[in-house]
């Protein structure tokens, strides 16, 4: 499968080969991984100021595909495990591939150029072999109301043979004037659908994603229902799940009371500090304070992360967060990789070291001031990982949320809520003295006065990787 993406200078794109900061991938090295499915191999054949091309090459492993029966061919004959079109074809396999190795770009972050990540850049996406399972004209009605300009050439059956007439696959063209993680976000919500297959199983925690990934454009596509059909492989309850939430815009799983300007904030929160994990090689990571299991859930399903636990203080949410990741059902590897131990993160605890990163999301603002300290000793001094992602609420945005009184936190068990200036003068303070450097980052929708609703500060021990 090969799928391909140029971005043009032009606009507020000065040099296109910037394309290559947005998608942590260096355009003069090519790179390989490894996934569940085969291998993935992303290379530059064009850098220039003028413009840049990524091209995505997914090698399916034949052998993998007829092991499991929910990546063999959709034909029902007795040979279709063995004869199909999914080594060829892009399919849910290649969207699985955009989201493994472009994790940071989907999620709309870069550390080093934060300011790309915002500005739109004209783009030419290509895709030789694509099925279109409902005529020719299928992508440009699933692509063309969100920005694109569509071209789907079809593929003859056989170039020999004309008389025979298209086959169902369509050589495909886009171009748009979009961001990185909107064009991506597209495809990777969109390729699944025109295939009509998908080859892992469907449960409810892809409704989680299709919410998370299209939930601002997916309500007023035209093709929303076929859409969510398809996303979530026919299953009527899952796409009535779906429409509820995007009806009511609620927030699954969210525990703030109050209703964000952007419903997927928690969503975003999760995908930037596991953009951040990605782009830190973290392999063992702590979840510090992880409540009912929203990120274990995401970690779990990445295979990068070979070692994962979380702790939290309180047993009930540990047993949330048991049933929300089916711990009983996981195999022995999957026990291998997930532990849930009760624990506070102001104690000394050793099973808590020896990890590469630990994340502590909106947890810092529910201990009291005056015992922050012993949170910092114990993470920064004691556990002390190679990497630590804090995120925590940007006080200065609430005033944007009609329903809260000012001067009122957005949770109740909120025991303070830092503005930008006092998150920085604590991560500077805490990095300083423990021997990190920090990054910070906004999570949400920017508002030129406030900035981001949620803040990320991102740490790295010095002299970790030397």
């Amino acid at each position: 499968m090969l799928l391909t993406l140029t971005a043009e200078a032009g606009g507020n794109w000065s040099d296109a080969s910037d394309l290559g900061y947005l998608l942590h991938k260096h355009p003069d090295k090519v790179q390989e991984f490894d996934l569940s499915v085969g291998t993935a191999t992303v290379m530059y054949p064009e850098v220039a100021e003028a413009r840049c091309t990524v091209a995505l090459m997914l090698d399916v492993d034949p052998i993998e595909l007829v092991r499991s029966r929910m990546r063999r061919g959709r034909d029902g004959f007795a040979l279709g495990q063995y004869v199909n079109d999914r080594p060829y074809a892009a399919s849910s396999m290649l969207a699985v591939a955009l989201g493994r190795v472009f994790t940071t770009a989907l999620a709309g972050t870069c550390r080093s150029h934060p300011e790309l990540v915002d500005r739109p850049a004209r783009l030419t996406i290509r895709v030789p072999v694509l099925p279109s399972r409902g005529g020719p004209d299928l992508p440009a009605r699933l692509f063309g109301p969100l920005g694109w300009t569509v071209t789907a050439v079809p593929v003859p059956l056989d170039v020999e043979l004309p008389e025979w007439g298209a086959s169902e696959y369509v050589d495909l063209t886009m171009l748009a004037t979009l961001t990185v993680s909107e064009a991506l976000r597209h495809l990777y919500v969109l390729l699944p659908v025109l295939d009509d297959v998908k080859h892992y199983w469907v449960g409810v925690e892809e409704t989680e994603k299709l919410v998370r990934t299209a939930g601002e454009w997916l309500p007023e596509h035209p093709e929303a229902e076929l859409i969510s059909a398809r996303y979530l492989a026919h299953q009527r309850e899952l796409v009535q799940t779906v429409a509820d939430l995007l009806s009511d815009g609620t927030d699954a799983g969210r525990d703030d009371p109050v209703r964000p300007r952007d419903p997927r904030l928690a969503d975003l929160r999760a995908d930037a500090v596991l953009a951040v994990l990605a782009e830190a090689g973290a392999a063992r990571v702590v979840d510090v304070g992880c409540g009912d299991g929203r990120l274990l859930r995401e970690l779990l399903a990445r295979p990068q992360f070979t070692r994962i636990v979380g702790v939290d203080v309180s047993e009930g949410e540990l047993q949330r967060a048991r049933r929300r990741l089916r711990a009983d059902e996981l195999s022995d590897a999957g026990r291998e990789r997930l532990s849930l131990l009760q624990s506070s993160v102001l104690y000394r605890d050793s099973r808590l070291t020896g990890f590469d990163a630990a994340v502590l999301m909106e947890v810092i603002e529910h201990v009291d001031l005056a015992r922050l300290p012993a949170l910092e000793r114990s993470v920064f001094g004691e556990i002390r990982p190679r990497t630590v992602v804090v995120t925590t609420p940007n006080s200065e945005y609430n005033g944007l949320y009609p329903t809260l009184a000012v001067g009122e936190f957005r949770h109740s068990d909120h025991r303070f809520e830092f503005d930008r200036s006092q998150f920085r003068e604590w991560a500077e303070t805490a990095a300083s003295t423990y021997g990190y450097t920090v990054e910070l980052a906004g999570v949400g929708p920017l508002d030129e006065s406030v900035g981001a609703p949620t803040q990320l500060a991102a740490f790295t021990r010095e002299g970790a990787n030397e």
